[in-house]
């Protein structure tokens, strides 16, 4: 489970089970401090992490030499002040550098990421049924 704790205006601490947390705020413009990524950015990155655990995993598995990557994700939004704002298309672009990488393999291991083993893509792919609950609890 993870949860996130309140620091105080925007900010928010999360309780992963690593033991790794981390704080998530908004833009200053919008009442933050600015003190971490935006849950939106954390998606992202959560996203581009996941996809290139994997494709690193496999490309070494391949006996391939990576020296450089990157992974870029962007997405097209709702404008401002239209409600809510999901991403309508996401794009992950990765930028590989290396010695005599093989384009096939790379290709492959970016397929075999997309679609077997990166289980953000997957949950992203299902769009599974989101429920909330709320309790009060005393003071």
């Amino acid at each position: 489970m993870v949860a996130v704790n309140w620091n105080g205006k925007s900010a928010f601490t999360s309780d992963v089970p690593s033991g790794n947390n981390f704080t998530m705020d908004t833009h200053p413009d919008y009442g933050g401090e600015n003190l971490g990524p935006t849950p939106l950015e954390a998606f992202q990155a959560a996203l581009a992490a996941c996809t290139a655990i994997d494709v690193i995993s496999i490309l070494q598995k391949k006996k391939q030499v990576v020296t450089s990557y990157r992974v870029e994700v962007s997405g097209n939004r709702p404008p401002i002040g239209e409600f809510p704002r999901p991403f309508k298309n996401i794009s992950v672009r990765h930028i590989l550098t290396g010695e005599n990488l093989d384009p096939i393999a790379v290709a492959r291991a970016i397929e075999l990421s997309d679609q077997k083993y990166c289980s953000v893509s997957a949950t992203l792919c299902e769009a599974p049924p989101i429920e909330s609950e709320w309790t009060i609890a005393p003071a």
